[in-house]
């Protein structure tokens, strides 16, 4: 097994940055629930989004879904299980309003990135590490 070795103040940061997207994100479905649906109605892949629900209702869950596990993920209370709820929530959101809009790249890749950050938190067992040391389950590159 290999070892690398992180600062824990990195991990913190990690989790408290990408918390915040989650947080402003639950916040944004609750507080403007008709502009949210407005967004995902005029998605291409809209029918997607549809199929698991009505949309109002399906963005007031995901913002409460988004707020609970993005205050978890930032406090660092069950990390692993907050970093895979945002990611299951992540994922239908990306394939309805950002996979159907090709025009830029960019809010795609930006979902991809926030994938990736939560996929750290999910692979990574924090809870019974010491001395700064992740120990990975792969090869180091």
């Amino acid at each position: 097994m290999h070892q690398l070795t992180v600062s824990n103040t990195s991990v913190r940061i990690l989790r408290i940055f990408l918390s915040g997207i989650f947080l402003v994100a639950g916040a944004n479905h609750l507080l403007h629930v008709d502009q949210t649906v407005a967004r995902m109605q005029q998605a291409s892949l809209k029918n997607f989004a549809l199929y698991f629900g009505e949309p109002d209702w399906l963005v007031i869950l995901s913002g409460v879904v988004m707020l609970a596990a993005g205050l978890s993920l930032l406090a660092g209370f069950f990390t692993r299980w907050a970093a895979l709820v945002l990611l299951l929530v992540l994922i239908p959101i990306t394939i309805t309003v950002q996979v159907g809009q090709m025009t830029t790249l960019g809010p795609l890749f930006k979902n991809v990135a926030i994938a990736g950050g939560l996929l750290f938190f999910i692979l990574n067992d924090f809870t019974t590490q010491t001395n700064e040391t992740i120990h990975s389950r792969t090869p180091a590159l």
